[in-house]
């Protein structure tokens, strides 16, 4: 598994589906622990208004085999910038997709949306319940509580 974008000057993909994500392997296998990332400034656009959505995601895994390369996740998640879906369809769509090509032991994101229309919307999915023998954190992202 030759990494396509590490060390390499990458572009932002088009769209999510054109994105490559890079997977390499688990310099860990024999020990199961958890990675996390946190995005405090994905952006989406609205498929009703096309105006922009903003989100905090946290993606936490148990890698197995594998674990994502950062450089390429950034630049699948980027490409969400031009991309028209609700909030639903980008948080479960990302976990969906991490969770099939990378195969982790577990994976959960949770995607915290700033207000639309007033209402702030929070996702979360996960691929299975969480595991007994790993230390899984709470994501630590505070309920949406406007100016006050």
């Amino acid at each position: 598994m030759t990494p396509l974008h590490l060390g390499q000057a990458s572009s932002l993909p088009a769209s999510p589906e054109e994105a490559v994500l890079d997977y390499v392997p688990n310099p860990r296998s024999g020990t199961r622990y958890l990675v996390r990332f946190a995005v405090p400034e994905f952006t989406s656009l609205c498929p009703v208004t096309g105006q922009p959505d903003f989100a905090h995601l946290v993606i936490d895994y148990v890698p197995a085999a594998t674990i994502v390369e950062s450089k390429s996740l950034k630049l699948f998640l980027g490409a969400f910038r031009n991309h028209a879906a609700f909030h639903e369809d980008c948080t479960v769509g990302i976990g969906e997709r991490l969770t099939a090509e990378m195969q982790p032991h577990w994976l959960r994101i949770g995607g915290y949306w700033y207000p639309r229309g007033g209402i702030p919307i929070d996702v979360f999915w996960q691929s299975g319940p969480p595991p007994a023998d790993v230390w899984v954190p709470d994501q630590g992202v505070a309920s949406y509580r406007g100016r006050g």
